[in-house]
């Protein structure tokens, strides 16, 4: 987990963005975008940037590739420094990395194929090595039966695989993608995002999306990144940033908060609640799940379970619950902490209420 400020820092890193800090004048009115961005994105892996809409998210993943300059800071690409590149430089620089955009970008009066091809007849490339090139990135998105026909003709994840194929047409080290699947349905994303994997998996490109959608993140990505306001809040593996969120951002796009009880809580203990409402959050191995029972006979007491949620990420078991236990139970909610760990991520009392006797 990394607190606010910190810097995030992955191993081997293809991308390593330092200090880096972004402008925009709206109006007359200086709009900081960007606030002292610190990431390294490694080699072959994929990393998810999620946050709310103005963020940041897009405007740092157009930094990556040189279509926003940046006021201050440093982006390097395999140790090459992007705002130090002469024009003719960064053009051979950017087409090693792919672009994915959220409405396809297809030229409509094109086939396929055509879409497809243009990026090499734009870079002059012999028509036979064309024509390879192109029959083979179709094939590997699944599309070598839609070659001749028009994007009118398909449908939106067809559309996305054609601008998937385009991407990739280059032999691309990185793949950027600029809420790939938020105009698809849920078959077409399920689609999307297998296709993504499978390319991460079989050709080791790095791979780096935006998204405001937690289930792509959950799908996808290996790391993620939460950005709000323009700064970086946390980061880390998906599975431990999942598990215990650490800021209020993540946890609202977590959709953690949303609690509904039957009952009336208050903050603090006054001496005539009954009962302590806990929420508990942990994260273990599937093949190593964490004991529930003897985890709940430690308590002494009652358990009134009021919500439950587990998930697999990552091949690792991430469970929720919220509960009440008796306020008088004899447990240390520290030693309990300590006792279960490294399952248990989180431990914390909610707050207090009276609950009725039966």
């Amino acid at each position: 987990m990394v607190s606010f400020g910190a810097q995030v820092d992955f191993a081997l890193p293809h991308i390593q963005i330092r200090q880096l800090n972004k402008y925009y004048d709206v109006q007359g009115t200086t709009v900081h975008a960007l606030k002292n961005i610190h990431l390294d994105i490694p080699q072959g892996k994929i990393l998810g940037i999620i946050g709310k809409s103005g963020a940041g998210k897009s405007s740092l993943l157009r930094t990556i590739n040189g279509l926003e300059d940046i006021n201050t800071g440093s982006i390097q690409i395999h140790h090459q420094e992007l705002t130090q590149l002469k024009h003719a430089d960064l053009i051979q620089l950017r087409q090693k990395i792919g672009m994915i955009f959220q409405h396809f970008n297809l030229m409509s009066a094109k086939t396929v194929y055509e879409n497809v091809a243009l990026p090499l007849k734009v870079a002059a490339y012999p028509k036979a090595e064309i024509q390879a090139r192109v029959t083979e990135v179709l094939q590997l998105v699944g599309l070598a039966d839609k070659a001749q026909n028009y994007p009118s003709q398909l449908s939106g994840g067809q559309k996305q695989r054609v601008g998937i194929a385009r991407a990739l047409v280059h032999h691309p080290e990185i793949l950027l993608c600029d809420e790939a699947t938020s105009a698809l349905d849920p078959e077409s994303t399920s689609v999307v995002l297998a296709l993504l994997k499978k390319i991460n998996q079989q050709l080791g490109i790095t791979i780096v999306l935006i998204t405001h959608e937690m289930q792509v993140i959950r799908d996808l990505c290996e790391q993620v990144v939460v950005i709000d306001q323009g700064e970086i809040v946390e980061s880390g593996e998906v599975w431990s940033v999942f598990s215990a969120p650490q800021q209020h951002i993540t946890q609202e796009l977590l959709k953690l908060e949303q609690l509904t009880l039957p009952l009336q809580f208050e903050g603090t203990y006054q001496t005539i609640h009954s009962h302590a409402l806990l929420k508990l959050s942990y994260a273990a191995l599937v093949s190593t799940s964490l004991d529930i029972k003897s985890l709940f006979d430690q308590f002494n007491g009652a358990v009134h379970l009021y919500q439950s949620h587990v998930e697999v990420i990552q091949n690792h078991l991430i469970g929720h619950f919220t509960f009440t236990i008796p306020v008088n139970t004899p447990v240390d909610l520290t030693q309990l902490g300590l006792q279960q760990h490294p399952h248990i991520t989180q431990l914390e009392v909610l707050g207090y209420a009276q609950l009725p006797t039966h």
